[in-house]
């Protein structure tokens, strides 16, 4: 059974940092693009970031460039997404999703997804 389990969301102040997990069983995570999508309420889910299976390329969104870093532990089949400097904007629900398409992560769809976890920065 393909799953995906995200972890590490809480509570943070802003200029704080979380480092989300994505960790996958019934696949081998490697072989696949993984990406970190948020979706606030009552707004458009968008991709956060994503690295790709065939060269590892990544990919962030200007508002999160600088601050996130999407990291692989094949050993571990878990994808990372360490989140620094976070600010109020960040709060949402985080998502990983795994597709087996190659190429550019940034323009592929996503085949697996996680439950999500929230994140909230707040003072």
């Amino acid at each position: 059974q393909v799953q995906l389990v995200e972890s590490g969301g809480g509570l943070v102040q802003p200029g704080g940092s979380l480092r989300l997990s994505c960790a996958a069983s019934g696949f081998t995570l490697d072989d696949y693009a993984i990406g970190w999508f948020r979706q606030a309420p009552g707004k458009e889910r968008e991709g956060v970031s994503c690295i790709s299976s065939s060269d590892g390329s990544t990919y962030y969104r200007d508002s999160v460039k600088g601050r996130f870093t999407i990291s692989r532990d094949n050993a571990k089949n878990t994808v990372y997404l360490q989140m620094n400097s976070l600010k109020p904007e960040d709060t949402t629900i985080y998502y990983c999703a795994a597709s087996h398409v190659s190429g550019d992560c940034s323009l592929i769809e996503y085949d697996y997804w996680g439950q999500g976890t929230q994140v909230t920065v707040s003072s």
